[in-house]
């Protein structure tokens, strides 16, 4: 039996409805306990009855090494950003954080003046916690879960390798930006609050920075003579646990007796970081996620998806989590590199692109052969596209094999176990 063709209409539907039941949070918790499992669970069940319908697992086969390879490369980045985040909160120490002023932010000074100008309802409106990093994920994954149901052109597999490989390439572009020049927080309490780094600078900080920090004459001094001449004094040394081959690591993490004796757990309190991280990686995903929602689905609910990336940035902005700067780069920056990987996968029609690739390739035999009134000859040429785009559909539509099988129901059981994981570990935004 030919199950009938089913496209999901109402994606975006869906997806503001996780929003807005997510926000009763803060309205009402306890329809929020009640809505919120009821949502999830009919949305995986409605995921696994479309497995045996599904018509692209072999597409989604040819995805999964280039898919895996993504997720081990964003693993990588992150790693590598949570490194850098530490490193500029503790190689200045705790007492430049508290001294150091904010930053002037013209951004800031704006949303302060609309405040007294705007109606107060839509000021309370954008005080709302309505949308955050863990939204922006969610969504994204409701978008790829979507090719179940042929919303959005196969492979998700595909989809989420470029939505990981683009997120890797602005997590490392993301961390060299910040961790270049030192920026101070717009939060000066937030490194006192967060981390147990020493109060001091680091031996590095001692020498080639401290000196040269405040005096203008020194200042001159340096620049005429390039290299550091200053007297540092006594040079403030750090605890150096013993954590043998990753103890290179030492300088850059600066670990204190109370925090304990592994640099692993060191990196998972890094966090947000206390500094200005140039520029914002929650607006990074926020964007990454608006950018593939508007080409793989598109429509009315892409424009709500950008009201949600608008509203965010002007709440981190709000809340001083980041300064104007910071959200201004990251939504070009999400914008140019998601334009940049679409090697990856695309939204656009690639069965259209084959027929008329091969069109042009017959392009001179079906004119002469129109030429010569040859109707055979043009129908033998007409054939042999129509055959090649068959042949195409037959090894997607093929029936299962056992090892298909297989990868289709390991590859829905992993999704949703990364589903649960990652709406556990952002839930907290």
């Amino acid at each position: 039996m030919r199950w009938p063709a089913f496209k999901i209409r109402g994606l975006g539907l869906i997806a503001i409805s996780y929003v807005s039941i997510d926000y009763l949070t803060h309205l009402s918790p306890t329809w929020h306990s009640r809505l919120q499992p009821a949502l999830w669970s009919l949305l995986a069940l409605a995921a696994i009855f479309r497995i045996p319908f599904y018509k692209h697992w072999s597409s989604e086969f040819r995805s999964a090494i280039p898919f895996l390879a993504s997720m081990l490369f964003m693993l990588t980045a992150l790693l590598f950003e949570a490194l850098s985040v530490r490193f500029v909160t503790a190689v200045l120490g705790l007492d430049w954080h508290s001294d150091a002023a904010p930053l002037p932010d013209t951004g800031q000074w704006l949303l302060l003046a609309l405040n007294e100008k705007l109606p107060p309802a839509v000021v309370e409106i954008l005080r709302a916690r309505i949308i955050g990093l863990h939204h922006f994920l969610m969504l994204f994954i409701m978008l790829a879960f979507s090719v179940l149901f042929d919303s959005v052109r196969a492979p998700g597999l595909g989809l989420g390798a470029r939505y990981m490989f683009t997120m890797a390439i602005g997590r490392l572009l993301r961390a060299i930006t910040f961790v270049s020049t030192i920026l101070p927080s717009a939060r000066p309490w937030c490194a006192y609050s967060r981390f147990r780094v020493p109060p001091y600078p680091h031996r590095w900080a001692q020498k080639y920075y401290v000196p040269y920090a405040e005096d203008a004459d020194t200042i001159r001094q340096l620049l005429n003579q390039d290299i550091a001449f200053a007297d540092p004094g006594q040079i403030l040394g750090d605890y150096r646990p013993d954590w043998g081959k990753m103890s290179f690591l030492l300088d850059f993490l600066r670990p204190t007796p109370s925090e304990g004796s592994s640099w692993y757990n060191l990196l998972k309190k890094a966090g947000g970081g206390c500094n200005d991280l140039v520029y914002s990686g929650h607006m990074l995903v926020a964007v990454l996620t608006a950018m593939a929602w508007t080409e793989a689905y598109g429509g009315l609910s892409s424009a709500v998806v950008w009201l949600f990336v608008i509203h965010s940035a002007q709440r981190e902005i709000r809340e001083r989590h980041h300064y104007s700067v910071d959200c201004v780069v990251a939504i070009y920056v999400g914008i140019l590199l998601w334009k940049m990987t679409g090697f990856i996968w695309s939204g656009k029609d690639v069965k259209r692109r084959r027929k008329l690739a091969k069109l042009e390739k017959i392009q001179n035999k079906l004119v002469q052969a129109a030429k010569d009134a040859d109707i055979d000859e043009v129908r033998e040429l007409l054939k042999g596209i129509e055959v090649t785009s068959q042949e195409s559909d037959n090894e997607s539509n093929r029936g299962q094999s056992g090892v298909l099988w297989f990868f289709a129901c390991a590859t829905i059981f992993a999704a949703l176990v990364i589903v649960l994981l990652a709406f556990t570990w952002t839930s907290d935004g």
